[in-house]
């Protein structure tokens, strides 16, 4: 059956992946903990700065822990490393409900929650789909990033609907069981990868190896786009709670925006896949990231709630969009022996920056008691990520990728011994 068909099994595993992303790391940790940096900060006297430091250290745990995932997930496989990623993710933020007064506290749970968080989000998952997918690559991982785009979309609100209705240690509790109960059976029962082309998918045939890649021009504009974009998004999304709740915008607007940013996330992914498999992805990222930053530049000025939604919908659809283009480019550019390593690597350069962002962000507020100055430089650094996109190179024609099932009549297929030798 061919990647045409709604019953093809790849859609099976490319929804199950989007389900298992909704109770990552991606969106549970990343959406939700804007709408707790305040009431902990309030609760303990802690600073803005020093609870963004929490999301840094997990960020730079990510970098750090991002290529080793990336190996295992090459050499044994997604689910191998999937299921006890999302063990320890969801222990660790439940166990918040139980936070001290000792900041080292706070920074030991996020320092945990780094080392497994990709293990937990697409960079695992995508591997598997990309094994399914050549002429719908692109669709197929917008259909894994869409549970990303449905987290921002609701999480953030059923974090202040607990902290409102139970205070933030509840939240914290629910949410950590919630990954536990939605992100197991999920991963367990539909994320495999294609048994017709496991052996290609790992073998020296198809896709460059990791030294070569890290070699080429291509590898590096990919790592420095992300980069900036990392730290020009990150700083903004993990804030915005707090830049508009402080600018006298009511906290469930403010939540809400955060939400209409998962939604126009999620319009963005499904929108860029469709682009993707149709028009050169480095022109498609650039346009993204131009809108993206559009985003950060109105949410330096909003002081509205039409502002604050309207800013939240531009960095989503630019966002959400990019995070389909970055799995697509390496497929595209190096193929699949060493996808995960080498998503692992891209992710160091996002996560350096996403730990960097927040952390800027809070310092900034603490001494001027203002976001916006920064907020403009931000915007900024998500244009140059456009700019380096244009610098692309074309795709490489000497690699053969994998081709997809052929449709063929039953007097016309190998027999079984002819496909192995083949």
């Amino acid at each position: 059956m061919t990647e045409d068909r709604l019953h093809y099994a790849g859609w099976r595993v490319a929804a199950g992946a989007a389900v298992g992303v909704f109770a990552s790391f991606a969106s549970v940790v990343v959406y939700t903990f804007g709408v707790f940096l305040k009431p902990v900060s309030l609760e303990f006297g802690w600073s803005r700065e020093s609870v963004s430091m929490a999301f840094g250290i997990a960020a730079l745990t990510v970098a750090a822990c991002s290529p080793p995932l990336g190996m295992l997930l090459d050499r044994y496989g997604p689910l191998r490393t999937i299921l006890p990623s999302v063990a320890v993710l969801g222990l660790s933020y439940a166990s918040l409900a139980w936070l001290t007064p000792n900041l080292w506290h706070l920074y030991l749970v996020f320092f945990a929650i780094g080392v497994v968080g990709n293990g937990t989000a697409q960079m695992a998952y995508a591997r598997a789909v990309s094994t399914w997918f050549v002429r719908r690559r692109g669709l197929a991982l917008a259909v894994l990033m869409t549970g990303g785009a449905v987290g921002a979309m609701v999480l953030p609100g059923i974090a202040q609907s607990l902290i409102d209705a139970a205070g933030w240690r509840f939240a914290f509790l629910c949410l950590g069981i919630g990954v536990l109960a939605v992100g197991l059976p999920v991963a367990a029962s539909t994320v495999r990868e294609n048994p017709d082309r496991h052996r290609s998918a790992h073998g020296s045939a198809d896709g460059t190896g990791v030294r070569c890649a890290l070699g080429g021009r291509p590898f590096w504009l990919i790592a420095g786009a992300l980069f900036l974009v990392s730290l020009g998004q990150n700083g903004a999304i993990t804030h915005m709670h707090a830049i508009l709740t402080d600018r006298g915008i009511d906290p469930s607007l403010a939540a809400a925006a955060v939400s209409v940013l998962g939604a126009a996330s999620l319009a963005g992914r499904f929108g860029a896949g469709w682009l993707l498999d149709r028009f050169y992805a480095p022109r498609v990222s650039a346009c993204l990231l131009v809108i993206a930053a559009g985003g950060v530049l109105l949410l330096s000025i909003a002081t509205t709630p039409v502002h604050g939604l309207a800013a939240a919908a531009l960095i989503g659809v630019g966002l959400g969009g990019e995070a389909d283009v970055t799995p697509y480019l390496i497929a595209r550019y190096f193929g699949l022996r060493s996808f995960s390593t080498l998503y692992g690597f891209t992710w160091t350069a996002y996560a350096i920056a996403g730990a960097v962002g927040p952390v800027l962000m809070g310092r900034s507020f603490d001494t001027s008691q203002s976001y916006g100055s920064l907020l403009i430089v931000l915007a900024g650094l998500s244009a140059a990520a456009a700019s380096l996109m244009l610098f692309m190179p074309p795709y490489p024609q000497n690699r053969p990728s994998p081709a997809p099932t052929p449709l063929v009549t039953p007097e016309r297929r190998q027999p079984p011994a002819a496909q192995s030798a083949h």
